[in-house]
């Protein structure tokens, strides 16, 4: 049990009492969690024991395909979307994806906050979940709900007033930069619901549901796809917003996000109208999503400077970046799906002490993550302009694209294995390395570099400064996080037998 939460000793031991009996496997399903089943031996009845169970039970691999590939779903559908948001917007212009690529570091710095609070809470509630506490899993999903909202009014108050002042400040100007200010105001009014539904996505796959968050992201992004268009070029009687109809529909699509999360976190019984002890689940998720939060930070400040640094380019060369990036995002979004999957894997089993489970995750999915960077490429080297070519056809921008996918993609399977070692690190609730490999990636390596490679090579210096952070911290984050769950394990190995002893004697 994670320290500060109150125990709920008589669900707990009823739930292990469940989890210890044999289950029958043949009719089992891995999907959503459901209520607590009764201690009786029927076929329904196993299979709700292997659903209680999560993923201490059952084939590794298949968890993690399980998670990933549902994961994957939900998060390339959402790329997806940018790409479509992008291709609609390089129809307006340059400036309008131009105005688009100063607003994506303003978001990525909002990400930060609904990934750092998600990824507390899901480290809490998986290891609790994994434990057999079922009502208190509730309770700490509510509370994390309830914080998460209040977190995100203040902070989409603050960037509703300065809008403009924070697009000055990266340097954007002119039209450019009123297009992106009323862009990026829209998605202020909508980022409540958008950290509500990211944070809700989290907290599904630690209570063990794996397919319902990657419908539901998927849902909402072939919903924004589809009205997108509508509002940008007031088509079938909307009006014409041009960029501001991209943000009204991205924020349509977070209200449905959010009333299918609170439906299905319903129905599997994860909400718990109970407000005890709040302040213990608030600062046990806040113990891991404090220090997240603070490391998910430090990637679009680096990005603020980087693309300050672009700015200097051009416009035409923002452009380039923003395609190319939101290109080489949706394949790393597999990467970051599988490696995603680590955490609530991890936070089960280690709450269940089912270690060699742990370690046999860790390489499959590291594994998996350089293998995916040769292929990515492979194939971005042979059709990246291709992509960029058929959403903006300028030549400065096809260019600028073209270098990034010649530079970037066979670091990224090394950037999968710092966010595997991230994961894992938060699931067994330790903060603090996550947020010294951060520092040093995106603050003591990348920004400095980048700074560097710009005034020696331009843009294309730039770029490499990406590939090389990527690649030291990789093997870094790698190898520290292996001697910590091998540490890890020793310790409580050590303190389980010192407890026997002293039962013993």
């Amino acid at each position: 049990m994670p320290k500060g939460l109150p125990s709920t000793k008589d669900d707990r031991g009823a739930a292990q009492r469940r989890r210890r009996r044999p289950p029958k496997t043949r009719n089992a399903s891995r999907d959503d969690p459901e209520p607590d089943p009764p201690a009786t031996d029927n076929d329904d009845d196993a299979s709700d024991r292997v659903r209680y169970a999560g993923f201490t039970e059952g084939s590794v691999a298949g968890h993690l395909i399980h998670l990933g590939s549902f994961m994957a779903l939900g998060s390339v559908s959402m790329i997806g979307a940018r790409m479509a948001e992008a291709a609609y917007l390089g129809i307006l212009g340059t400036e309008a994806l131009a105005a688009m690529g100063f607003a994506f570091p303003i978001s990525m710095f909002l990400f930060a906050f609904a990934s750092g609070i998600g990824t507390g809470a899901s480290s809490v509630i998986a290891r609790v979940y994994g434990a057999g506490d079922r009502a208190q899993a509730a309770r700490l999903v509510t509370h994390a709900q309830l914080l998460v909202f209040l977190v995100s009014v203040a902070i989409s108050a603050f960037g509703l007033v300065f809008a403009q002042d924070l697009l000055t400040l990266l340097g954007a100007a002119g039209e450019v930069r009123a297009m992106s200010t009323e862009y990026l105001r829209i998605y202020m009014l909508g980022f409540p619901l958008f950290m509500l539904s990211m944070v809700g996505s989290t907290l599904l796959r630690a209570t063990g549901s794996a397919k319902s968050p990657g419908l539901v992201m998927a849902g909402g992004s072939v919903l924004q796809i589809g009205i997108a268009p509508l509002l940008i070029f007031g088509l079938f009687g909307f009006p014409d917003l041009g960029v501001a109809g991209a943000a009204w529909a991205y924020v349509a699509s977070r209200i449905f996000s959010v009333a299918l999360y609170l439906v299905i976190l319903l129905r599997v019984r994860m909400i718990s109208w109970s407000l005890t002890d709040l302040g213990k689940s608030w600062g046990a998720i806040l113990h891991v999503g404090g220090p997240a939060t603070l490391s998910s930070l430090t990637f679009p400040i680096s990005m603020l400077v980087i693309t300050r640094l672009l700015a200097g380019h051009g416009d035409e060369v923002v452009a380039g970046y923003t395609v190319a990036s939101r290109v080489e995002t949706l394949v790393h979004m597999v990467i970051w799906s599988a490696s995603s999957s680590i955490a609530p894997f991890v936070g089960q089993n280690w709450g269940a002490e089912n270690y060699q489970r742990v370690r046999v995750a860790l390489r499959q999915v590291n594994f998996f993550c350089l293998g995916w960077g040769v292929v990515t490429f492979v194939v971005l080297a042979l059709v990246g302009e291709t992509i960029v070519r058929a959403i903006d056809s300028d030549p400065t921008v096809v260019m600028v694209a073209g270098v990034f996918f010649l530079i970037m993609p066979l670091s990224i399977g090394f950037m999968g294995v710092m966010h595997v070692a991230t994961y894992c690190f938060n699931a067994l609730g330790q903060p603090l390395p996550p947020l010294v490999l951060s520092i040093l990636r995106s603050l003591a390596f990348y920004a400095p570099l980048a700074i560097l490679g710009n005034y020696l090579w331009g843009f294309v210096g730039i770029f490499l400064a990406t590939a090389f952070s990527n690649v030291v911290l990789g093997v870094g984050g790698w190898y520290w996080n292996r001697m910590a769950v091998r540490r890890g394990i020793a310790k409580r190995n050590a303190n389980k037998r010192s407890a026997t002893a002293t039962l013993a004697a």
